[in-house]
């Protein structure tokens, strides 16, 4: 990763044992726990509390950071240049397909066209400080969701890949990854070489079991976000169920820990990129990378399942 002469030197990521060991992520080896950025926006306030966040993981060991230049109109993009400027051992992985919306309803609006991801990856570029995005994810908008794709912003998936694969050979972008997809784009998109895949899943939301599956027989790394649930009003949280809740019990560890533990258990292809804004939770959220989940907690673990509501089938 090479940052412009511009960028300050931050920490070097821990020498120690990695959170949660190490795993495979676009031909680099990793820390199965990563941090995501995207809460770093609620520290816009105080931008020392939000760099001294970021060079405290890396202290602690996490080697990859998940951004988007849309997380707090830019704002995350430049805490991670400051905060991280001219390190070679942190992959930064960032995500293109929206572009920030700061003064609209949403944060954020449908950037699919691709002009329009050629356009992020500058916009990305530029904030980092770098001059190759080492991981760059399109976030397809395939999914019924808050944000959907409508007009023009209806785009092909070969045509995306067609720009992005382009970027990759001009030294702009370093491997393709994938957010928000079915399992039918991900085939399609697997002969161009895919490095990840982000999709929502959790304890209590598996529905894409078979994309794990196939990204686990591909060797494609699986990173879900809202790894926790409760990602809208209504949906089942895993730290709520009863059964995790036991299970942390035993174990004298948070519900959290635990539903995090769980999903490393789960796959050897599972990274994990949860976001805070409070040192505290970061060093919990790491530690859960530490936790052995026998095969009687497996097993009590497996009692676990949403409850969705009718706020949240209004969502799906």
């Amino acid at each position: 990763m090479t940052h412009d002469s511009t960028s300050a030197t931050g920490p070097a990521a821990g020498e120690g044992p990695k959170p949660g060991g190490t795993g495979p992520l676009a031909g680099h080896t990793v820390s199965r726990i990563g941090y995501g950025a995207m809460q770093l926006r609620r520290l816009h306030d105080d931008r020392k509390a939000a760099i001294a966040l970021l060079r405290r993981a890396m202290e602690l060991g996490v080697d990859h950071v998940d951004t988007a230049q849309f997380y707090g109109d830019g704002l995350v993009n430049e805490l991670i240049r400051e905060g991280l400027g001219g390190q070679e051992d942190v992959l930064v992985v960032t995500k293109i397909g929206c572009d920030p919306n700061p003064e609209g309803p949403f944060p954020m609006r449908p950037a699919q066209r691709p002009e329009q991801l050629r356009a992020s990856v500058e916009d990305n570029l530029r904030a980092l400080g770098l001059e190759q995005l080492p991981v760059v994810n399109l976030r397809r908008l395939d999914r019924t969701s808050r944000l959907r794709a409508e007009g023009d912003q209806v785009v092909d998936l070969d045509d995306q890949l067609a720009v992005m694969t382009a970027m990759r050979d001009e030294g702009k972008i370093g491997a393709i990854g994938l957010s928000s997809v079915t399992s039918d784009a991900l085939r399609r998109a697997i002969p161009v070489g895919i490095a990840c895949v982000q999709n929502e899943y959790s304890l209590l939301n598996r529905e894409d079991e078979d994309l794990l599956d196939m990204c686990a027989d591909e060797g494609i790394a699986w990173i879900p976000f809202f790894p926790l649930g409760g990602a809208v009003p209504g949906t089942s949280k895993v730290t709520d169920d009863p059964a995790i809740r036991a299970a942390a019990k035993s174990l004298n560890r948070t519900p959290a820990q635990v539903g995090l533990a769980w999903l490393l258990h789960h796959a050897a292809n599972v990274l994990l990129i949860p976001g805070t804004a409070d040192p505290s939770h970061l060093e919990a959220n790491l530690d859960a990378g530490t936790i052995i989940l026998d095969t009687a907690t497996l097993a009590a673990i497996a009692e676990a399942h949403p409850r969705p509501t009718e706020t949240a089938l209004a969502f799906r």
